[in-house]
């Protein structure tokens, strides 16, 4: 059980050694790294704190050098005081990830989660728990481990590289991460967690990576918006009982086709999409 392949094993492992999914995770993590568990705690909480910490520092008047990002997570908070569309929770989850991705683009220290690009879907929709649904550090720390588990799986199958796999393995890998940390949070089963997963990825399969001017920062700031939200709507389908038609494990090998398939001008080459309209082609970088 040191190095996942599917997400089958990974629940079967664990179930078969009697253990909760995330201590089932970390005691991997440990044989992998030879170390402790309590070592291994240790490690995951600083990657709390990181994010917290992350979080608390972002400051909306900081712009990235380029001048494409910044301020728009000060604007959603700002929002978030009055009466919103979405109510309070949702809207943090929303100024939580165009924070983080702000910070990320503004060269901040940030958690990749798998990646920096990627780095404001988890936190967004962990850090709320806290301050909404009183979720203690323990059990975020915790549901960190799911999120890590299921991430090595994807990894493993399919893949968490833009520039390999498309936007889908980077946003849409966090969001399948996030997804069953969530429904860990809220008392569900393995296998319900890996029905979120498999849903989360199934809602953004395809989606591509085309930066402009090759930057971390137009569209990927605001797709970690997406990211976070379909890591909610997942968890909320998976613990009202809804299941993924396809096998989990089908589903990531299906991710790993799709990035296949992509041109690579839609791969992170900032040479398609956004990033070859007239808007993105002002930001290419030029030739010498």
């Amino acid at each position: 059980m040191i190095d996942f392949t599917s997400i089958e094993q990974m629940i079967a492992g664990a179930e078969q050694a009697g253990l909760p999914l995330w201590k089932g995770i970390q005691l991997s993590d440990c044989q992998r790294q030879n170390i402790t568990p309590e070592a291994s705690w240790a490690r995951m909480s600083a990657m709390l704190e990181a994010m917290t910490q992350a979080d608390g520092g972002y400051r909306a008047g900081d712009r990235s050098r380029s001048g494409l990002t910044g301020g728009d997570g000060g604007k959603m908070s700002d929002y978030g005081q009055g009466e919103t569309l979405c109510g309070p929770f949702l809207t943090d989850v929303m100024a939580g990830a165009l924070r983080m991705g702000e910070c990320n683009a503004c060269m901040k220290r940030i958690v990749a989660a798998p990646t920096a690009g990627a780095c404001g879907v988890l936190p967004a929709v962990l850090l709320p728990c806290r301050k909404h649904l009183g979720v203690s550090d323990e059990a975020l720390i915790q549901a960190l481990y799911v999120a890590s588990g299921f991430g090595m799986v994807i990894a493993a199958r399919a893949s968490i590289s833009g520039a390999e796999g498309g936007c889908q393995a980077e946003i849409g890998s966090a969001a399948a991460m996030a997804a069953p940390a969530l429904v860990h949070l809220q008392g569900g089963a393995p296998a319900q967690m890996a029905h979120a997963c498999a849903m989360a990825v199934k809602n953004l399969l395809g989606l591509v990576c085309d930066p402009v001017g090759g930057l971390v920062e137009v569209p990927c700031v605001k797709r970690n918006v997406i990211g976070a939200m379909d890591a909610l709507s997942a968890a909320q389908m998976a613990l009202a009982g809804i299941e993924s038609r396809v096998p989990p494990d089908q589903v990531l090998d299906a991710m790993a086709e799709v990035g296949r398939s992509l041109p690579h001008t839609l791969r992170e080459t900032g040479r398609g999409g956004l990033a070859a309209t007239p808007f993105g082609l002002e930001y290419a970088p030029k030739s010498e």
